[in-house]
């Protein structure tokens, strides 16, 4: 296999791993985090981003969706199919801190997401003859 072909296969398997459904959904609460962020920076005084800042936040956004799908398969693995109950106001606020932890982190979350990804697309490519 050429370089070009084993490039085009790594990042089809990462970047282009996550269902589509998926991918936009988490991508929209990326960007609502992304507008409102800003925004609530801006409302409690601080001046605007400065560059670095900027490219920060749109970085994080672009890779918030594979933080998630991290976030989510490590949940995933440590409860398992285990249901808690607990009030909604409660459940919202954990599901919009993890949410905005998640994109905070993303540009440390996101590469365990996309190597999860790759080893899940290599094993199916790997059972199917």
């Amino acid at each position: 296999m050429d370089d070009n072909s084993s490039t085009t296969t790594i990042i089809s398997k990462t970047f282009g791993g996550l269902n589509k459904q998926y991918y936009f959904r988490e991508f929209f609460f990326g960007i609502m985090i992304l507008v409102l962020f800003p925004g609530a920076s801006f409302i409690f005084g601080n001046s605007k981003p400065t560059p670095s800042t900027a490219a920060f936040f749109i970085i994080n956004t672009l890779l918030y969706p594979y933080s998630r799908y991290a976030y989510e398969r490590i949940t995933r693995f440590i409860i398992g199919d285990n249901i808690f109950l607990a009030s909604i106001i409660v459940m919202v606020f954990v599901k919009l801190f993890f949410m905005l932890l998640c994109w905070v982190g993303a540009i440390f979350i996101a590469p365990f997401g996309l190597l999860f990804l790759y080893i899940k697309h290599t094993h199916l490519d790997d059972s199917n003859p």
